[in-house]
């Protein structure tokens, strides 16, 4: 009974929309992090007689025909383009930002990556890094004797020395884009790839091209709706069961059958 297997691949995608929900709500307290949304696309189709077959001798057609379906399977898991809110810290590293701009970090190996994530620190030789040590890509460095640093809404960044009114600019922040953000690779860590699908970073200075701007002193809350994933994750259990439910009535069925005399 093809019943079996169609209602098998049914509870194989409510799984992996739980999997997925479960991450969400487990990093509703990230930085920055954008939900993912588990997406499904019916199977091939048996055809046992297609639409607009011909029935008669006068040209006469079928106006719908016979298809049935084989099952559900999961198409793509994409993350949302959703921006969280910003909390205020005033905290003077810790960088938000409003658009759709990402911060672009140098890993160990050399190669770039990219992040939502602005909580950022100073480092035992001035550098400007995330959390996880890694430098901006810009090579900031704040100068030892630096009393504070004020990062502007363009990503100016400007050292104030002493008891000296004026500061002195010690570099710039640059932002990233994507021309679609959902082609990135989810690393870990509030890091991101580059891919094919994603197309190349294209650096640009903050407030330009619908980048966004630089929020200094606040943060990313996490873009989670708590309310919308519990909604899900119940409608996803009852899914579950419905199919769980269709394998039993199958197996019910085909036991019916082989009690037959």
């Amino acid at each position: 009974m093809k019943s079996l297997q169609i209602a098998a691949s049914g509870m194989a995608a409510q799984q992996t929309r739980v999997t997925v929900i479960s991450n969400n709500i487990a990093n509703m307290s990230t930085a920055a992090y954008r939900p993912r949304v588990a997406e499904f696309s019916d199977l091939m189709y048996q055809q046992y007689m297609t639409p607009g077959t011909i029935t008669s001798q006068v040209g006469t057609v079928v106006p719908a025909g016979i298809q049935i379906g084989t099952g559900v399977r999961s198409s793509t898991v994409s993350m949302e383009v959703t921006q969280g809110a910003l909390r205020q810290t005033d905290a003077e590293l810790d960088l938000a930002i409003d658009g759709a701009g990402f911060l672009e970090i140098t890993l160990p190996s050399g190669e770039p990556a990219y992040t939502r994530d602005g909580k950022l620190s100073r480092s035992a030789n001035g550098e400007v890094v995330t959390m996880d040590g890694f430098p901006l890509a810009d090579g900031i460095v704040i100068p030892e004797d630096a009393r504070r640093i004020s990062i502007s809404r363009d990503g100016e960044v400007v050292a104030y020395f002493g008891d000296a009114a004026n500061g002195q600019p010690i570099g710039t922040i640059s932002l990233v884009r994507f021309i679609n953000e959902k082609g990135l690779e989810a690393v870990g860590d509030n890091m991101f790839r580059e891919t094919e699908a994603s197309g190349p970073a294209n650096r640009l200075i903050p407030g330009t091209e619908g980048v966004g701007f630089i929020r200094q002193g606040f943060l990313e809350d996490s873009a989670v709706d708590v309310v919308k994933e519990i909604a899900d994750l119940i409608e996803a259990q009852r899914g579950y069961e419905l199919n769980s439910k269709v394998i039993t009535a199958s197996d019910e069925m085909m036991a019916a059958t082989t009690r037959m005399r």
